[in-house]
């Protein structure tokens, strides 16, 4: 169907329009599937390589959750949680409403119970890696993407195994595939926010712990600012859908979000059978060559192949940005805290930029989101060369900024010694 539509649309367009039109749907119908494939090798290759990592974790949550249920001495201040009785009570509600909110979506009590219980096992052993993984190596090493997807798989087989899609299919004959995959999401999405939310709170948690801050305060603090959070966030989701609706909107070429889609696609192909499997075979063939021979990243290069190519191109001028640095850094023999000085000026610079190119983007979209509002344009018909000198300037301010500070830490150091 999407090769037919191409082709349709590509013959009906003008010579210049019929090859983006036909370049854009080769990328949507054939490269994006091939990249779905390798992205879940990538992610369970990725898993595997941190299964010891995984497997303690699980362990480490077993243990801990059966010495807090036995504990019965008094414990000092520094050692006091939230009451266990508390948490299972407050974990015993969510999971009823969110069972609620799964039934909404599939109209089938077996789906909506099964889809719970899917939920709470993985939610707590996943939750218990991700949150073990953040606090012992890093946030960079929170596996979102693997356990997100391994969650995903499980759920929809399991749903498949029990005829639900079928049933839903018969019940409601438009709408029954759409129920099915909506709960398979929605199992989904709790998992990546709750692996997501045990990272940030372990990292906090830690540092509070080394401060000699008191657990259940600051357990009390991180479970307000999640609530919080969960009642503003749908806010800036639907603006950004709804602002950016003229490219898609989220999962469209402005917004591309690449796991998002590899979820979408993924549970569409399970349950509704919409997958083209051939062309997820070959991905999933072409990421094992790239770990044979020992790629560095094999979940990097998918995801560069998912995504747009002006936003994969953002990355590569990033890369050689970073490529400068580390020469010049080289050439004047800048080592120990000087340089650990320099590559955190640049980590904060890059983080500030993309912060507030991230808030810009809600802003700009909710600029679009106000009906009869349009932001006032320069330049009737902008080109594309003047955006090269913004670029300019921020790529200097990468370099300069960091080597500056270093230079000033080496001078530093001369001086002390």
């Amino acid at each position: 169907v999407g090769a037919e539509s191409v082709a349709t649309g590509a013959a009906s367009a003008t010579n210049g329009d019929a090859n983006l039109y036909l370049a854009t749907g080769i990328w949507t119908y054939v490269v994006r599937p091939f990249a779905v494939g390798a992205m879940l090798i990538g992610a369970a290759y990725t898993l595997w390589n941190m299964r010891k990592q995984l497997i303690t974790g699980i362990g480490r949550a077993v243990t801990d959750l059966f010495k807090a249920a036995g504990q019965k001495e008094k414990l000092s201040r520094i050692q006091t949680d939230l009451p266990f009785g508390v948490i299972f009570s407050i974990v015993g509600v969510l999971v009823i409403l969110m069972s609620v909110i799964y039934y909404f979506f599939s109209q089938d009590v077996i789906a909506a119970i099964t889809a719970a219980i899917v939920m709470t096992v993985a939610g707590f052993f996943f939750a218990a890696v991700a949150g073990y993984l953040v606090g012992l190596i890093g946030s960079s090493n929170n596996p979102i993407s693997g356990l997100t997807l391994s969650t995903l798989i499980l759920a929809a087989v399991l749903l498949v195994a029990m005829g639900v899609p079928g049933r839903l299919a018969e019940a409601y004959p438009e709408m029954g595939t759409f129920m099915a995959i909506a709960a398979v999401l929605g199992v989904a999405s709790v998992i990546c926010c709750a692996c997501g939310v045990a990272g940030d709170m372990l990292q906090d948690l830690k540092v509070g712990h080394i401060l000699g801050g008191t657990p259940w305060r600051m357990e009390i603090g991180k479970l307000t600012g999640v609530f919080f959070a969960a009642l503003v966030m749908a806010v800036p989701l639907i603006m950004l859908h709804e602002g950016y609706a003229d490219s898609g909107g989220i999962g469209g070429t402005e917004l591309p979000a690449p796991q998002a889609g590899l979820m979408a696609m993924l549970s569409k192909g399970i349950i509704g059978g919409e997958m083209n499997w051939p062309l997820v075979i070959l991905g999933m063939v072409f990421s094992v060559a790239l770990i044979l021979i020992k790629s560095p990243s094999p979940m990097l290069i998918a995801i560069g192949m998912y995504l747009p190519l002006h936003t994969t191109f953002a990355i590569f001028v990033g890369g050689l940005i970073r490529f400068i640095i580390d020469r010049m850094v080289a050439r004047r023999k800048y080592e120990g805290t000087t340089k650990a000085r320099l590559e955190n000026t640049g980590i904060l610079l890059a983080s500030g930029f993309i912060a507030g190119e991230a808030l810009m983007a809600i802003i700009l979209a909710g600029f679009n989101f106000v009906e009869g509002f349009s932001l006032p344009h320069l330049v009737a018909d902008p080109q594309a060369w003047p955006g090269i000198i913004p670029l300019a300037i921020v790529a200097l301010i990468l370099i300069y900024m960091p080597l500056r500070n270093g230079k000033k830490n080496a001078e530093s150091e001369e001086t002390t010694a």
